[in-house]
């Protein structure tokens, strides 16, 4: 783990970008979605070889990095969660900012885990 706490109370600290440490984190702060994580994480470098490209694994590492920011970090997983719960109101306006908030969210935590 690289990073200390730096947004108020968080859960661990920020990982390393590398498959062990981002999936030893992900055990800690969401371990429902290990074996999403295993899933993507074969097809990313499936794709790799197929594509004889980088890009998919990199890919996968910034998109786990991100979502484990979230997890990580009560101020954004509540702000996520609170969004997701709305996104199907059947009030349009609630529904579009529940839309804004969740790219808001995604956006700050992308941010954070690219530095």
């Amino acid at each position: 783990m690289s990073t200390l706490a730096d947004h108020g109370r968080e859960l661990i600290p920020r990982p390393e970008q590398t498959p062990d440490a981002l999936r030893a984190a992900l055990a800690v702060v969401a371990p429902g979605r290990l074996d999403e994580m295993q899933t993507t994480k074969d097809e990313a470098f499936a794709k790799a070889v197929e594509w004889q490209s980088l890009s998919p694994v990199q890919s996968w590492v910034l998109i786990w990095a991100r979502d484990i920011e979230i997890a990580r970090r009560p101020d954004l997983s509540s702000r996520f969660a609170h969004a997701q719960s709305t996104l199907e109101h059947e009030d349009p306006a609630i529904a579009q900012e529940a839309l804004r908030e969740l790219s808001v969210v995604l956006d700050d935590a992308m941010k954070a885990v690219r530095g």
